[in-house]
């Protein structure tokens, strides 16, 4: 889905949103990249559709650090989440790592604090996915 990533890294990453797809009212999820570029997204999102929430997540990260700069005067301060209730739904972002956000859409009904709880999970999961390092297979180990 990416223009940046290829397919394989996208599919490596996107393991992240399953569980939150299984949760009630959670209808897309996206991986972005602090500069607004897809990393994993929803089958339910088009390319499009998924470039712009990438785009439109950095910026909403970008704006919710200023608007809280703008109450603290507190320089470059930690996002914990940022929430967009709106009739049709509530958008998530957190952030998911260095320069990564992770991103829901639910419907009104969709219980907030159980989705915030799994993004936070699934957050830490791909953190430690991503420490790990790569496993060598070694042919003459298994001779």
């Amino acid at each position: 889905m990416s223009s940046t990533s290829s397919p394989t890294a996208t599919d490596e990453i996107s393991w992240v949103l399953t569980p939150l797809l299984e949760l009630p009212g959670v209808l897309h999820a996206l991986i972005a990249t602090g500069d607004g570029l897809v990393e994993g997204a929803s089958d339910g999102l088009g390319r499009a559709s998924a470039e712009r929430v990438a785009a439109m997540t950095a910026t909403l990260h970008a704006a919710s650090r200023a608007f809280t700069t703008s109450f603290t005067d507190v320089e470059q301060p930690r996002l914990a989440q940022t929430v967009v209730e709106s009739d049709l739904g509530f958008a998530v972002v957190v952030p998911a790592g260095e320069n990564t956000s992770l991103a829901v859409f639910t419907t009104p009904e969709a219980q907030l604090g159980n989705v915030a709880y799994q993004m936070q999970v699934q957050v830490a999961a791909l953190g430690r996915a991503l420490a790990s390092p790569a496993r060598r297979q070694d042919a003459t180990a298994r001779s």
